[in-house]
């Protein structure tokens, strides 16, 4: 007993000391109810946490200790919450939360000034925060397959957008706003509810594509 016992503990520091090291804690797949107490032990060692398909239910607050932290990945998971304290990893680059049961994200969304890819398809969105309008380095926002009827006007203020996946909603219009997103290259809004005066500025095919060129006419 004795032996065993040992020999988990020598496993766990092995495991927590290649953690330390590497800065990636990667545990996809294994049946996790809870988030690691150990991961939250490590602070400032850890720049990528992939916790993808597991059983979590929330986030804990304890997770702004992870301040080095660039790439958060919980995709396909239960988590229906995210804490305000998210807003406080400053360094957050891509935040992955595909196929959970979000409902809502957020205000302090806003504070990460660094983030670069926001993936939320496949929850139970049905507003984004006006605050998101603040993401002024975010690339690609994915939202589709969930439950929004519009976005904010402040989605024109994310200047660095390319890529904006919508689709699968039930989005009606959308904002003037857009047309300041001199960087969007795709705007995907197949599954919607557009109305005649949005198909003005859009071109439906398979896909639906804005640019700022066919804003702009």
């Amino acid at each position: 007993m004795g032996c065993c016992t040992s020999k988990a503990a020598d496993t766990k520091a092995t495991r927590m000391a290649r953690w330390r090291s590497t800065g990636i804690v990667a545990l996809r797949d294994s049946k996790l109810k809870s988030f690691p107490d150990e991961v939250i032990s490590l602070e400032r060692s850890i720049r990528t946490l992939d916790l993808t398909h597991n059983k979590l239910v929330q986030i804990p607050m304890e997770i702004n200790k992870l301040i080095n932290l660039q790439r958060l990945i919980l995709a396909d998971n239960l988590i229906e919450n995210l804490p305000v304290n998210l807003g406080l990893l400053k360094s957050l680059k891509v935040a992955t939360l595909d196929g959970n049961r979000i409902r809502a994200l957020p205000d302090e969304l806003g504070q990460l000034v660094k983030l670069e890819r926001l993936s939320v398809s496949s929850n139970l969105l049905m507003s984004l925060p006006e605050t998101i309008g603040r993401l002024q380095n975010l690339v690609l926002l994915d939202i589709s397959n969930n439950k929004l009827k519009f976005f904010p006007e402040s989605i024109g203020s994310c200047f660095s957008l390319e890529e904006l996946q919508a689709n699968d909603n039930s989005i009606e219009e959308l904002p003037a706003s857009v047309c300041n997103l001199i960087q969007l290259k795709s705007l995907c809004l197949n599954n919607n509810n557009l109305n005649q005066s949005t198909a003005v500025h859009v071109c439906v095919s398979v896909s639906i594509i804005i640019t700022h060129k066919m804003c702009k006419e």
